[in-house]
């Protein structure tokens, strides 16, 4: 938990939790974009192998993100299928694009207000605390559907992939200081006005 206290730029020690105050570190983009780069490269297995892996007295049945979202469609839970999609697919492709857009931003500044960037950022964190709910309900599937000889389903290699590809994202998000939207929105206006 951070303290999030705001102080003037000569104070060199917060009075609330007595911590020492830093400015924001540019070459934490570095981090932000290594991370980003990695959840990005376990994300593609994550889409490609199978995340749950079946077995019944007739044989073994693999499915994908999206391949077991449109199964879950055929048999009428168009619910459930677009939430398996919007938690699979949307949230994560989107949370790339908005830490992508926000380091961006920072490096080459922006049209967008630093407030609506700071919006940004902040659903991307708030979004963070759900993006494992598939590797919980494949571990849930797995724990509860052990009907020994009768049927199984196990993880496949896509639960390890996908599980990566959320921690680095999340740890991508977590590097980035959002001090430097207003940093460079306030570097960006000293540009504009030759100061």
């Amino acid at each position: 938990m951070t303290c999030a206290r705001v102080w003037p730029m000569e104070v060199t020690r917060c009075d609330r939790c007595g911590h020492q105050l830093r400015s924001a570190d540019r070459r934490s983009l570095q981090w932000v974009w290594a991370l980003w780069l990695t959840g990005v490269l376990a994300y593609i297995p994550a889409n490609l192998y199978p995340m749950l892996i079946t077995k019944t007295l007739t044989g073994a049945q693999s499915s994908t993100i999206v391949g077991g979202a449109v199964e879950i469609a055929k048999h009428g839970d168009y619910a459930i299928a677009a939430i398996v999609l919007i938690a699979s697919v949307v949230i994560p492709i989107a949370k790339f694009a908005a830490i992508a857009y926000l380091a961006l931003t920072v490096q080459r500044g922006s049209r967008a207000t630093a407030h609506q960037r700071t919006l940004i950022y902040e659903a991307v964190e708030f979004i963070g605390r759900w993006s494992m709910i598939d590797v919980f309900v494949v571990a849930i599937l797995s724990a509860l559907v052990q009907l020994s000889v009768v049927a199984s389903i196990q993880p496949g290699p896509a639960a390890l992939t996908f599980a990566f590809s959320v921690i680095f994202t999340m740890l991508s998000a977590q590097c980035f200081d959002s001090r430097l939207i207003w940093s460079a929105a306030e570097d960006h206006g000293k540009a504009q006005h030759g100061g």
